[in-house]
């Protein structure tokens, strides 16, 4: 190996190229920056609107690739590198990765159209797919809940797109509601206005609108009273837990009777007769089944007239309703066959 040989190409590539490599590198320390400037600005003017803070986070990562991977192209045409075969490349792998990546690249799309459409935000109590809990974590591939046992659940946005989600706290205020039981002895406007009270009582209870107390419906063993309030939506399980401890305390208070579930129990006293009208069981008369051999030209398949035997080779015609019988018969008699080889398996 000739060492000096390779040192004189050095430096004549050097000496050559030398305006080149000074463009090369003032291009890569001045388009580091403008890109750094730039993402700055467009962050900046993003987080003065309305769009989500995740929002800005994805457009601000998809424009970094985008604009190194130009300034990754420019320096390499300033080289002298032919960047056609280069961007050819870059694209089946592109193309590659996209179909490896299917499901991810679903999610994060389904994840842009969560964050647009505003379905949820962090902190609000939802249920999706029969999992429920406080959202905590919202980013375009999974959205992550906090259970109310303390559990976190990760859940794919595809699977929230495609699912209906129930937000509890979507809205300002939420109704609460009781269903209360009393002895029919009971005084209902009493009662009603026991209960209205106890409502009335708690300050997180909205007076406007105002607090309803209606008899309901009367059970087998018990009238049914229900009561209606408004609260605010992080208040609904404070004020249900207390609006219903005071109820049932009031109730005893009054001596208003809570009744359980009552049975009428009667004596009969007179023979009960059980009239005969036959004799035993009857003996067992088989049906005659006729199959019937019609035929459906315009949604028959015309193939399976015709069948293979298996020990001459030949064809035979069949109708389809026997063709199926006897395609049942074989699977049957297969499965019988292998059930008994099983159990002389067993036996020996």
């Amino acid at each position: 190996m000739d060492w000096n040989q390779i040192w004189n190409d050095i430096v004549a590539f050097f000496e050559k190229n030398v305006w080149n490599i000074v463009l090369f590198v003032a291009v890569l320390f001045i388009g580091i920056i403008v890109i750094k400037i730039l993402l700055n600005i467009i962050r900046r003017v993003l987080n003065k609107t309305r769009a989500e803070k995740i929002a800005v986070g994805f457009l601000i990562a998809i424009l970094k690739v985008v604009l190194y991977l130009c300034l990754i192209l420019a320096l390499l045409s300033i080289i002298g590198i032919q960047i056609t075969g280069l961007l050819t490349a870059l694209s089946a792998l592109i193309l590659a990765i996209g179909l490896a990546l299917q499901n991810n690249i679903a999610n994060a799309a389904n994840g842009l159209l969560v964050v647009s459409s505003k379905m949820f935000k962090k902190g609000d109590y939802i249920v999706v797919d029969g999992m429920e809990g406080r959202v905590s974590k919202i980013n375009f591939l999974f959205t992550t809940i906090v259970t109310s046992d303390n559990k976190r659940v990760t859940i794919p946005n595809s699977t929230i797109v495609n699912s209906s989600v129930t937000d509890y706290d979507s809205c300002k205020t939420r109704r609460v509601e009781w269903k209360f039981s009393v002895a029919y002895e009971s005084d209902v406007e009493v009662v009603k206005k026991l209960i209205k009270d106890c409502m009335i009582s708690n300050g997180k209870v909205l007076l406007d609108p105002e607090p309803f107390c209606r008899l309901n419906s009367l059970g087998a063993s018990s009238i049914e009273i229900v009561a209606r309030c408004w609260c605010d939506s992080e208040d609904y399980w404070e004020v249900y837990h207390d609006v219903l401890e005071l109820v049932y305390n009031e109730l005893k208070r009054n001596k208003i009777s809570i009744p359980y579930d009552q049975v009428e129990f009667r004596e009969r006293k007179d023979r009960v007769k059980l009239p005969i009208s036959k004799s035993g069981i009857p003996r067992r008369v088989e049906k005659i089944r006729i199959q019937k051999m019609d035929f459906d030209l315009e949604n028959m398949n015309f193939a399976s007239l015709f069948a293979k035997k298996k020990k001459t080779g030949g064809l035979s015609f069949k109708f389809p309703s026997l063709l199926k019988s006897n395609k049942k018969y074989q699977k049957n008699t297969k499965k019988l066959k292998y059930f008994k080889r099983k159990s002389l398996k067993y036996k020996n």
